[in-house]
């Protein structure tokens, strides 16, 4: 049987994030007859020991099965591309480093990436395609939506609700919310790296600091 897995972006992240997925397929004694990456912009060259293909060519090869991970981080984009993926057949592939941990009752969406030192605890409840990156963790009784993106080290405390395509900055920490009311992070919102978030945050705003605030002009001057 001829498994092709693959990698979706040969930037930085991406980069980071192909050891770990050859890791996780020799630790998990999956059978794979390359591992690779695509990338369109970088498709023909061979980027730290694998091939780079265009998502044409990917897609052209012959195998049984065809597995991808999106080592996007742009959520848009990575949206984008998972329903190109489900569109073509492709299965999605969550890769999940060796001593990142998952406790009890979690339930997370395919296409996932779970970087080295990420911890998810009890209760859990994750949609598709979420990246977390090195030393994050998100704690009990959180509900996190479809394409969101930790940062390395973000601090998600318990009964949290964080909506689709929120971004949580680098060193961010988000307080623990009540059980029956939980702390809201809406959809689209970015908090900015090591902002610490005490109350609720509005769908497709910005905010920073300690505690944080909307990030408009007036505010970034008083933080000076």
């Amino acid at each position: 049987m001829k498994n092709i897995f693959a990698v979706y972006g040969a930037s930085g992240f991406g980069r980071e994030v192909m050891p770990i997925a050859r890791n996780y397929l020799v630790s998990n004694e999956i059978n794979f007859h390359e591992l690779l990456f695509i990338d369109d912009g970088l498709a023909g060259t061979v980027i730290n020991g694998h091939r780079v293909l265009s998502f044409d060519q990917f897609y052209a090869i012959k195998a049984d099965e065809k597995s991808v991970c999106l080592a996007i981080a742009n959520s848009k984009i990575r949206e984008s591309l998972f329903n190109k993926l489900t569109s073509a057949g492709i299965i999605h592939w969550s890769i999940k480093a060796e001593n990142s941990v998952i406790l009890d009752e979690c339930v997370i969406g395919e296409n996932m990436i779970l970087a080295p030192f990420t911890t998810i605890t009890s209760n859990v409840q994750i949609g598709k395609s979420f990246h977390s990156n090195v030393y994050s963790y998100v704690a009990h009784d959180c509900v996190i939506g479809d394409f969101a993106t930790f940062a390395p080290s973000v601090k998600c405390n318990g009964n949290v609700l964080i909506g689709d395509h929120a971004y949580i900055g680098t060193g961010a920490i988000i307080k623990q919310g009540k059980l029956g009311k939980p702390l809201k992070i809406g959809a689209g919102a970015v908090i900015a790296a090591g902002a610490v978030v005490t109350k609720n945050v509005s769908e497709g705003v910005t905010v920073f600091g300690n505690p944080a605030v909307l990030l408009t002009k007036e505010n970034m001057k008083r933080m000076r």
